[in-house]
């Protein structure tokens, strides 16, 4: 099954004082370089946020910039038209190619879920998010639009989850 994948970068990482955590440095790369690695099978990836350069992906910014998650995977369905995708924020560092295959794997609109559900680890039927995106997603909640798909909750790993919001996540990034 062939599939893309959508990474949102666009985040204001206003815990960590405005940092861009797409180019924070993790296991001699950036999290944005972990993130694009384990979906490298990916036919198509599209990164959402501020332009870098990367080779291999196709950029796309959410309208208006800082209009939030929803909007920043409205813009990236627009660059795709592989039939599933993977859905993923930057700051996650526990995600590995095998988390992106049981994902994958679930035959369904699927989430990864620790002590709770993780609605940016998932992979998507891409028309049904297309069907179900509010007209406007700026600044609307992500999590109410992907309930309504009802998806199969995938049991996250140890760690597996975790993502990068404080200054204490960034420690442990850093001394893991």
């Amino acid at each position: 099954m062939t599939y893309a994948a959508i990474i949102l970068t666009g985040g204001r990482g206003e815990r960590l004082g405005g940092v861009d955590k797409a180019a924070l440095s993790f296991r001699e790369a950036t999290l944005l370089d972990h993130v694009l690695s384990v979906v490298d099978d990916a036919s198509t990836k599209v990164v959402v946020g501020p332009e870098k350069d990367v080779p291999g992906v196709v950029w796309a910014r959410e309208d208006p910039p800082g209009g939030g998650p929803l909007a920043g995977l409205a813009a990236g369905l627009a660059k795709i038209t592989e039939e599933w995708v993977v859905v993923l924020a930057v700051d996650q560092p526990g995600i590995t190619e095998d988390t992106i295959g049981r994902l994958r794997n679930a035959g369904a609109n699927a989430v990864l879920k620790d002590d709770r559900v993780q609605w940016l680890i998932g992979c998507w039927n891409a028309a049904d998010l297309r069907e179900a995106l509010p007209e406007d997603p700026r600044d609307q909640p992500l999590r109410r639009t992907l309930l309504r798909l009802d998806p199969v909750e995938v049991p996250a790993l140890p760690g597996e989850a975790r993502d990068v919001d404080t200054p204490s996540d960034l420690d442990t990034l850093h001394s893991g």
